[in-house]
This record gives C-alpha cells, structure tokens and sequence, in this order.
C-alpha cells in the first residue's frame, strides 16, 4: 500500500488534524484532542518545526510517548529556524538538520511523512532530493511530500526524482476550499494524472467557513479574520458572504454546523485525500471530526459549486470548447462540469 492510498484510506475513517499551529499549546489540551482523535481513528497528525517556535514538535513528542504507533506522524522543514545563512530553505544542510532536530524534539526514530514546507528557488532540486534519499535511507523517514508548490514546481520536482532516481513526492499539502478553489485549476488535476495525495491545511479558511463571520453581523470577540489576518486573502468579499449563506443553510437542513459541511464538502472533492484541520476546544474537533460521516447529496454539492466556482481561465475555457472529445481525468477533474 502506498502511502496515498494509506491516506485516503483514513480519510474515510474521519479528518486528519493539525495541532499547535497558531495557538499557545500545552500538553494537556493536545493530549485530549488526541485521544479524541484517536478514538474516531483519526491517525495523522500534521505539524512543523515552524509552529509555536518549535513548541509544537515538543508537545506532540510528549504526547505521543509510549503511544507512537498509534498515529502517523508528518511534519516539515523549509521555514527559517535563525538568523544565519543555513538556517531556512532546502539545502542538505538545512534538510538533513532540521530532520535530526526535529526527531529530537518528536522524541521517535522516524518521521511517517517528511514534507518541504515551501518552495526554495535558490538550492537545485537535486540537492534536495538527494539530501531526502539519504534521510530515508538511514530509515529516519518513511515518505516525503511537498507543500504550498506551484504545478510546474511540483511537476519539475517529480521529473527531477524519475530522473536521477531519487525519491518522488507521494503527496502536496496545499490550501483549498470553498473560499478559495485556484488549486483545481493545475494542482488538484496534476495530482489526479500523478497519483499523489492531497493533504488539505485551512479547509475552513481559516475559520471564514465555520459560520461565525456573516453579512450584516459583528464578527466574534477577539477574531482576526477579515481585519489584520490575512491568511486566507479576501478577494471577494460579497462572494464570500454568498458561500457561506449556502453552507448555513446545509447545515440547517442536515442539522449539523456550516463547518461540517464545508469539510464534507471538500473531503468528497477529486483526489483529496484528507484535510488538516486546526480545532482548538474538544467541542470544535468532535464537530470537525463529524464531518467525515455527513453525506451531501449531489444537489448540495451542486449548490455550493455555483455560488464558489472559479472563472474558467485561458486555456481552460478554449479547451472546454475545443478539446472535449479527447480529455483525461485529470482534464475532466476541472473541465468536467463546464461539457
């Protein structure tokens, strides 16, 4: 079994999620979300040496002592760690380094899935890729992924490992949903051509989709989103307004929270394997975590693709027009509701 398909293979059992990103962590809270977890068989756990200065990496080590191989554990490097000149990016200083620190801080033997954070375009690929081959090779990681990669980076990556014989990407961590859906336009059908799976971070924008922020109405006490956050950007506002009035009134005819449908929504999307999802209380994850049992029906998910879909842009639209007899699955995957 791959490791897409082991992924996908949980995505059927509930969500993944990410801990300690944003937030002030501590033991205690992280180790009852992950019995929460653990209980709906929620088995990734996602974090990053980046997240809460390293903290992140320290708690779930502790937390996951003596109880390792209850989960798969995926974490990433790329990010700057100091201030000194091989202290970011993706040199095999600095991929080989953040491994063994971030090992030492997971308090394990091996990382499940090791994933570049970003994109470095000064270090040539083959540097890292042959630093990743030497890491899997002493066993200290199992699998690697990329994240936040552009198509044609992403595609440059995998030509460059078939190439040399190095170690292919078996996954992209990237953001998508229902706020913002430019992934399917090259990333989602580059992975459904190559086989990768898609670990998806933000799927409730951030919060924008959980039914908190609506038009007309003041946004929760002490909320980022929308003023001095901007992570997702905010394009279209109105637009925004609109999509979350359509997961509202889902939810309402399910019963359940606008934030399950929206992860219900994007976990039945082509080759989403997964999402990443960052709850903070015990309440939020049981709700988040619901969301893996909720089944839209085809008329929902038409709904909620209207009032979302992207504009379709050159050459997609000549394409639609021109090429309709003789497309892929990849094509198919944003061409299709367009025939």
């Amino acid at each position: 079994m791959n490791f897409a398909h082991l992924v996908a293979w949980l995505a059927a059992e509930a969500a993944g999620y990410r801990a300690c990103k944003r937030c002030r962590p501590n033991e205690a809270s992280a180790d009852e979300r992950r019995r929460a977890a653990v209980a709906r068989a929620c088995s990734l756990i996602d974090a990053a040496y980046v997240y809460a200065g390293s903290r992140c990496e320290e708690i779930l080590g502790e937390v996951l002592r003596g109880r390792r191989d209850q989960v798969l554990v995926a974490t990433k490097v790329r990010m700057p760690m100091g201030r000194g000149p091989n202290d970011a990016g993706l040199s095999r200083h600095h991929v080989v380094s953040g491994c063994e620190a971030s090992l030492r801080r997971l308090g394990t033997d091996h990382i499940d899935l090791y994933q570049v954070h970003e994109w470095d375009g000064h270090t040539p690929l083959e540097e890292t890729l042959e630093a990743l081959d030497l890491l899997m090779r002493a066993g200290k990681v199992r699998y690697v992924g990329a994240s936040n990669y552009a198509s044609w980076q992403l595609m440059k990556a995998l030509g460059t490992a078939e190439r040399h014989g190095l170690p292919r990407f078996v996954s992209q961590q990237i953001y998508y949903s229902l706020q913002a859906r430019e992934a399917e336009y090259e990333l989602i059908p580059l992975a459904v051509d190559q086989g990768l799976g898609v670990l998806v971070w933000s799927p409730l924008a951030g919060g924008l989709l959980s039914g908190k922020y609506r038009r007309g109405e003041q946004a929760p006490a002490g909320s980022r989103q929308l003023t001095d956050w901007g992570e997702p950007p905010v394009h279209n506002r109105e637009g925004l307004y609109d999509t979350i009035e359509v997961l509202v009134s889902i939810g309402e005819e399910h019963g359940v929270s606008a934030a399950q449908v929206a992860l219900a929504y994007t976990l039945g999307r082509p080759a989403i394997t997964s999402v990443v999802i960052g709850a903070r209380t015990a309440e939020q994850l049981a709700d988040n975590l619901a969301a893996a049992d909720l089944a839209l029906t085809a008329a929902q998910r038409e709904r909620l693709d209207q009032v979302s879909a992207p504009p379709l842009l050159y050459p997609y639209w000549h394409q639609a027009k021109t090429a309709a007899d003789r497309l892929s699955p990849a094509d198919l995957s944003l061409l299709g509701p367009h025939l």
